[in-house]
């Protein structure tokens, strides 16, 4: 079975625009998905890239635009300005990392809801409840991210290195054997090339 490796931020807005049409893709193609957070902050300045906070004001009005056409066009609803951006990403991917050691839930799911919670819904992800509540929502224990933290923090940090050693420069990323795809609107070139017309 072909595995698409999916390196995304649980707090980022194109992350959010995803919504669940990986899942669709991979659907199509009776793929696999292997779900790995990473720290996006982190990840920039080691690839050539900058936070956003460091940006030049164009790019953060480009950026804006982008999200703005981005909704309308998945026909999504967008909090632009979020009230808890930038967040915190940590404690939402412990928490995926978490159930998807225990299983038993809906994985896809919960990955979608965190950026939908921050981008949608103006819920503060970095907060143990509102993090609790998502993952009770999509079938898991909510105390599973309690009992994997260590474990989670260390596949954490794990990830970031993997993701610069693959040439992973930003979120989200797909990766499918040597090639890569990097945002959102890209996922149609993925599903093209995993057709076998790409």
């Amino acid at each position: 079975m072909t595995q698409i490796d999916y390196f995304f931020a649980p707090m980022s807005p194109f992350t959010y625009l995803a919504g669940a049409r990986l899942e669709a893709v991979a659907a199509r193609h009776v793929a696999s998905i292997r779900y790995i957070p990473i720290d996006a902050p982190a990840l920039f300045p080691r690839t050539g890239g900058q936070t956003l906070a460091e940006r030049h004001e164009s790019r953060k009005a480009y950026r804006l635009q982008e999200l703005r056409r981005g909704a309308k066009k998945q026909g999504v609803p967008i909090l632009m300005p979020a009230p808890y951006f930038p967040v915190n990403p940590a404690p939402a991917s412990y928490a995926i990392i978490a159930a998807a050691k225990a299983g038993g839930g809906d994985l896809a799911g919960l990955v979608q809801a965190f950026p939908r919670a921050v981008w949608a819904e103006g819920r503060n992800i970095a907060e143990d409840e509102v993090v609790k509540d998502i993952l009770g929502a999509h079938g898991f224990d909510p105390g599973v991210a309690d009992r994997y933290m260590l474990a989670a923090a260390e596949t954490y940090a794990n990830n970031l290195e993997e993701a610069v050693s693959r040439g992973v420069f930003g979120v989200p990323f797909y990766i499918v054997g040597d090639e890569t795809f990097w945002g959102q609107d890209r996922l149609d070139d993925l599903d093209l090339y995993l057709a076998g017309k790409l």
